[in-house]
């Protein structure tokens, strides 16, 4: 079961200039309790986002450039079919956690979206893809008011595709 996690704002900011416009301690910790022991499939330019390896993750990273040098205990691939096929099938949840083409590629193809949405307008260069109402529904919601730790509200939010049911004939 792909499970697409991000936090955006109001219009789907995602980040600017390959950084978040936000620091939201309290989601950080949610993204590592949540993605901790899974495999983590990115962009490459979301990869050179991290100061160091995230732990207790296995990272995919996508990337077009064929020369790419695979960084220690990384697993670089050139496309999200791929990524996905290197997933070790004993993870039943590896997460997608960026960025905002990466995010496009997989909406179709996940099961999950674990969505931070973040009460504000933000200046971004890069936006995480409409939810269609139609093919999700909205499984769990939880606000977080904004305090002395975080200078903006957010909801944390769980989408789970839509089953279609088909006609009997």
């Amino acid at each position: 079961m792909i499970t697409l996690i991000a936090a955006a704002g109001e219009k789907n900011e995602l980040g600017k200039d390959n950084d978040l416009v936000w620091h939201l301690p309290d989601d950080f910790k949610r993204f590592k309790q949540l993605t901790t022991g899974h495999h983590i499939i990115m962009g490459r330019k979301t990869f050179e986002s991290f100061p160091k390896l995230l732990p207790n993750r296995k990272h995919i990273i996508i990337t077009r450039d064929p020369n790419y040098q695979t960084p220690e205990n990384c697993i670089v691939v050139h496309s999200l079919e791929d990524a996905v096929a290197s997933v070790d099938p004993k993870d039943k949840r590896p997460f997608v956690i960026g960025g905002g083409e990466i995010y496009k590629l997989a909406m179709p193809i996940a099961a999950c979206i674990e969505l931070t949405r973040v009460h504000g307008e933000f200046d971004s260069d890069t936006f995480f893809p409409p939810i269609e109402e139609a093919a999700w529904e909205l499984k769990q919601s939880s606000y977080h008011p904004k305090d002395d730790k975080h200078q903006f509200s957010f909801t944390y939010l769980t989408y789970m595709r839509k089953e279609h049911k088909t006609q009997k004939s």
